[in-house]
């Protein structure tokens, strides 16, 4: 019957390429697909599904994408091995105290997530950037139409959320204070991509006098009390959002900075970015977020992941990579995909991506809104140059970085051969 494995799946964009390449390597794969269409679907539920297909398949390990406790509590009962790789941040489920099974095998892919979590299971976790299925975009690319060119070419392009509808703290109402105090943070961190120092602000502040004078550009010392109410009226607000059941760690400042202001965050930065961009050069955004705050931006509908979003990025001449900032130093799937294309990728700067990718050869990067400006205007005028860096980029992710290689190291770490 040969080996195989089960994967436990919720929908993420990421499923389709991790399955073909588990397939690829002789595994015969069983899919729980109940909560793609089922999102309120209970974990006693999820336990009973993963718990049959063990019991039916015997598998060599269950897999999925994020970390599942409730898969995770149930594979260390069985003796079998849970692998899953991370492809966001934050992932609040890592909090969880099931992190520390044995039968574990965690992959995150930004170093800081992996920095932060690695201790509660030092043998389990590993730090694993994420990849691209250059086989399938290479036959999206093959098949690019004159009506898609005419239809999808950009001068600068940006694909995604400008998160206004994953913002929670756009749906509570908060005192005065609270937002002051919010508003100065966001203020504080937006356009520094080099270090991200919300929570710690958050963990000084809230201390009473933990920081110096001007240290955060946000709030001095004296400000402490008005966020340590900001703190209390978050969590009596969204109590949902704070609850955990014995946490490995304290989270509320983690949830605080990196969900709720860094989301905040996000949708700043992507509209203020956009914008500024858009009074200089001809910017096309594919959304289906609410766009009523951008001024001058080209706004096209979603698109399918999987049919038009390749030709986007293959078609544009500047893809605009914008992370948000709870990714604190790792490389997004949208990096992958868009070289994977063989687009040109126009991103923050993150930690990380010297270490995989090199600067004005394979991937341009920015460290402020100003140097962003002036290399579009560079890369739009020298066209010879911006298509050297795409190759040299796509060249580097179909040897290097594609699920294949993934999986393989992955496979290797967890269970060896």
């Amino acid at each position: 019957m040969g080996l195989k494995a089960v994967v436990y799946r919720y929908n993420s964009i990421c499923e389709p390429d991790i399955i073909e390449g588990f397939e690829r390597m002789g595994l015969s794969v069983i899919e729980i697909t109940e909560e793609m269409h089922l999102k309120s679907i209970l974990p006693s539920e999820r336990v009973k599904l993963v718990d049959r297909a063990i019991n039916e398949h015997s598998p060599l390990f269950v897999f999925s994408v994020n970390f599942f406790p409730d898969v995770s509590d149930i594979c260390s009962i069985h003796g079998t091995f849970y692998l899953c790789q991370t492809v966001d941040s934050p992932v609040m489920t890592l909090f969880s105290g099931s992190i520390k099974h044995e039968t574990n095998r965690i992959f995150l892919f930004d170093r800081a997530q992996y920095l932060r979590f690695k201790r509660y299971n030092e043998k389990n976790i590993f730090h694993l950037p994420l990849a691209a299925n250059v086989k399938r975009y290479d036959g999206v690319i093959s098949g690019i139409s004159d009506g898609d060119t005419e239809k999808y070419s950009c001068d600068i392009s940006f694909v995604g959320s400008l998160y206004n509808e994953k913002c929670e703290l756009d749906r509570i109402s908060l005192s005065e204070d609270s937002l002051r105090c919010i508003k100065a943070l966001i203020d504080s961190q937006k356009g520094n991509y080099e270090v991200s120092f919300i929570e710690e602000a958050l963990r000084d502040l809230t201390r009473g006098g933990g920081c110096e004078d001007g240290e955060y550009p946000a709030a001095d010392k004296r400000d402490f009390r008005a966020f340590v109410d900001m703190m209390t009226e978050l969590k009596e607000s969204l109590p949902e959002v704070f609850r955990f059941d014995k946490p490995v760690e304290p989270a509320d400042l983690y949830i605080a900075a990196h969900y709720l202001i860094g989301y905040k965050l996000a949708q700043t930065e992507r509209i203020e970015t956009l914008n500024a961009l858009a009074e200089k050069y001809r910017v096309t955004l594919f959304t289906r977020s609410d766009t009523s705050g951008l001024e001058g931006v080209t706004v096209r509908d979603g698109v399918s992941t999987h049919t038009e979003m390749p030709k986007i990025f293959h078609l544009s001449r500047i893809n605009l990579n914008m992370t948000i900032r709870p990714i604190i130093t790792g490389l997004p799937l949208r990096i992958f995909d868009i070289m994977g294309c063989g687009g040109f990728v126009m991103s923050n700067h993150q930690e990380e991506i010297p270490e995989l990718f090199e600067v004005g050869r394979e991937i341009e990067t920015y460290k402020s809104r100003e140097e962003l400006l002036d290399k579009c205007a560079y890369y739009l005028s020298h066209e010879e140059e911006r298509e050297k860096i795409a190759k040299r980029g796509y060249e580097k992710t179909s040897s290097k970085y594609t699920w294949d290689h993934r999986l393989k190291e992955m496979i290797r770490l967890s269970i060896g051969g």
